[in-house]
């Protein structure tokens, strides 16, 4: 990992992590981006749509992906009335089944090859339920939020490599993976961080996650985030990859889907923030240039450089949790 010029990051707390001040970098700090390539998944709806709505607004070439074709496409056609702006282009990933992350990543592949910005945005929430299983039967918010995205971020690696040497346009440059994790990471993830036994495929976990219920789950699925971007910008930044974790604050966004409406509406009512803020710490990352400084770190909201938990910086739990991921697509 390259070595920052910057002050090393200090904890903002809890307080200020959940009622933020007010921001002093937004969308309009967002600079001309002619020439460059963004990939957001979960681009339907939420923080996904909006981020992808002020990337193609300031002229970036935008790949919206999300399991919902119809969905995708009419959020392209919102964006691109309301813009004035037609490059963006619908890819359709379903972060919960495997072969489809690659069938993406393939079909990504085929019409580019660039890719400047990956932002992996893409979350399912269950809460308190466990949910249901992934179509390789994994636990499905790990398998969405971690897995998923660690497998298309990797299939899309030789594009961002090839991107970061110049090698098409001859001209190198840094370009970046942003994991669009959350402050669960610390708040709710299972007290030994990964329950290594809850990642098994199929009904040998299934008493194990039962036992740490879906908000525990949920927690350690965006650990697990937090740990790959780390390990990710140990392992590539030395050849121009910028991986950054955040947490976008607390929005309002269809992540709550799933969880029952009374709590819901108790949620939002305390403690949740438009999304016209909650896209601010994500286009932070994914576009200033001050974050090509912070390859490895952890961000909160609004664009607040923030120290992630005792659990996100082991290095050991991150290489085994990248070796684990390794040996899960492997078959792929």
């Amino acid at each position: 990992m390259s070595a920052s010029r910057l002050p090393p990051p200090v904890p903002v707390g809890s307080w200020s992590e959940k009622w933020p001040p007010k921001p002093i970098w937004t969308q309009q700090d967002v600079p001309d981006l002619t020439g460059k390539i963004f990939i957001c998944t979960g681009g339907s709806a939420g923080i996904g749509k909006e981020t992808c709505r002020v990337l193609v607004a300031r002229n970036a070439k935008v790949y919206l992906a999300g399991r919902n074709s119809e969905k995708g496409l009419a959020a392209i056609d919102d964006i691109r009335k309301s813009t004035g702006k037609l490059d963006i282009h619908f890819l359709r990933i379903d972060l919960s089944d495997l072969a489809s992350v690659k069938n993406a990543a393939e079909e990504y592949i085929s019409k580019e090859q660039e890719l400047h910005v990956l932002i992996n945005n893409g979350g399912v929430l269950y809460a308190p339920g466990i949910g249901p299983l992934t179509a390789q039967g994994y636990d499905v918010q790990f398998g969405v939020n971690a897995l998923g995205h660690y497998f298309f971020t990797m299939l899309l690696m030789p594009t961002l490599l090839r991107t970061a040497k110049g090698e098409v346009s001859g001209t190198p440059c840094r370009v970046r993976v942003v994991a669009v994790s959350s402050d669960a990471h610390e708040m709710t993830a299972p007290k030994q961080g990964i329950v290594w036994e809850s990642l098994q495929k199929g009904d040998p976990a299934l008493p194990v996650r039962k036992k740490l219920t879906g908000t525990r789950l949920y927690g350690q699925s965006k650990l697990g985030m937090v740990l790959i971007s780390s390990e990710l910008a140990r392992r590539y930044g030395d050849q121009g990859i910028i991986s950054i974790s955040l947490h976008p604050g607390g929005v309002k966004s269809e992540l709550l889907r799933n969880v029952h409406p009374v709590i819901a509406w108790i949620v939002e009512k305390i403690r949740l923030y438009p999304v016209s803020l909650g896209i601010i710490t994500s286009l932070y990352a994914a576009t200033s240039e001050e974050a090509l400084e912070m390859n490895g770190e952890y961000l909160t909201c609004w664009a607040r450089r923030q120290v992630p938990s005792k659990h996100a910086q082991n290095k050991d739990m991150a290489e085994r949790l990248w070796k684990w991921c390794e040996e899960q697509v492997s078959s792929f």
